[in-house]
């Protein structure tokens, strides 16, 4: 296919092709089926943030994601992150269609995160706790509304105006929402931590011992979103085992410290995708770190809804 040809899926067309409940899905099928062996993406400092490429294939197709990550655009009032996804046809590898990087990030992120939270949190779990504000504090509530009853938001935001902001556009849309006060007691069923916070945001004395916890800001092994003893005092579960050990602050530095060991880990999402681990009951962490092969699931589902 000529490059002048191909189709560019936007933020607003991708979300119209794949609703979240349907990427929540198609990842739930994909993580049953099994995840391929891949490179853990490769990450280059540049002058104001990081570069990121994120390479997968199967004989479900071939992609690439290409993104930036600039923490200084919250000073410009532009995304932290953005980027560009490139899907390839399987047999031919010829170029199919460039997708919104970013919003692939945002989606599949969140979705990820619904697989976790519909086989590890309690069917009932009506009240949510969101750490962050911005687009994938958004896209985490969508997600957790797709397969939980969720009836309370609580806001969390290192910018208490935005908790409040983001507390009000939630009430105009007709669900109860409220901003809280980062240090006080967890009053909820699930907890997303989708901030930038390079130290922990939360720790074990705020948190109930029963309770599901996604966590999924931190993605390099000096940062952290979770307290050593939250992690100690969680059962644990990761994508794929090798790249939360090559990634996940939020277990490394435990490890490190000699709280907690990666044998501890419950399960991966392959394992309860699947059925062979069932949730432990009690406090479960769900630290997700991001895997290539995530992008290309959304991205085959999206382009197949479009044809």
């Amino acid at each position: 296919m000529a490059s002048d040809s191909l189709p560019f899926i936007s933020r607003d067309r991708l979300n119209d092709l794949l609703p979240m409940i349907d990427a929540i899905d198609a990842l739930d099928r994909a993580f049953s089926a099994g995840i391929p062996t891949l490179p853990v993406r490769t990450v280059h400092a540049i002058p104001e943030g990081k570069l990121l490429m994120m390479p997968a294939w199967s004989d479900r197709g071939i992609g690439v994601k290409l993104i930036t990550y600039n923490p200084e655009n919250v000073g410009r009032n532009q995304a932290t992150v953005q980027g560009v996804y490139v899907l390839f046809e399987s047999d031919s590898a010829s170029p199919l269609a460039v997708f919104d990087g970013s919003a692939i990030t945002e989606l599949r992120t969140a979705a990820v995160s619904g697989v976790a939270t519909r086989h590890l949190s309690k069917p009932d779990a009506a009240r949510l706790l969101i750490y962050g504000s911005g687009v994938q504090a958004r896209s985490h509530i969508a997600a957790m509304r797709a397969v939980r009853p969720i009836e309370l938001v609580q806001i969390v935001s290192g910018t208490p105006a935005n908790a409040v902001s983001l507390a009000d556009e939630l009430r105009q849309r007709g669900l109860e929402a409220v901003s809280v006060d980062p240090a006080g007691l967890v009053d909820a069923h699930i907890v997303c931590l989708c901030t930038t916070s390079p130290t922990p945001v939360i720790n074990a004395g705020q948190l109930p011992m029963s309770i599901h916890i996604n966590a999924i800001g931190s993605f390099q092994p000096h940062t952290r979103e979770v307290d050593s003893r939250t992690i100690s005092a969680s059962t644990v579960y990761v994508e794929d085992r090798a790249a939360a050990m090559e990634e996940a602050g939020d277990l490394i530095i435990p490890e490190r410290e000699g709280a907690w060991d990666r044998n501890l880990i419950g399960a991966d999402l392959h394992e309860l995708a699947s059925g062979q681990t069932n949730a432990s009951g009690g406090r479960t962490l769900f630290k997700g770190v991001g895997l290539a092969y995530e992008d290309l699931i959304v991205a085959t589902a999206a382009y197949q809804a479009s044809r």
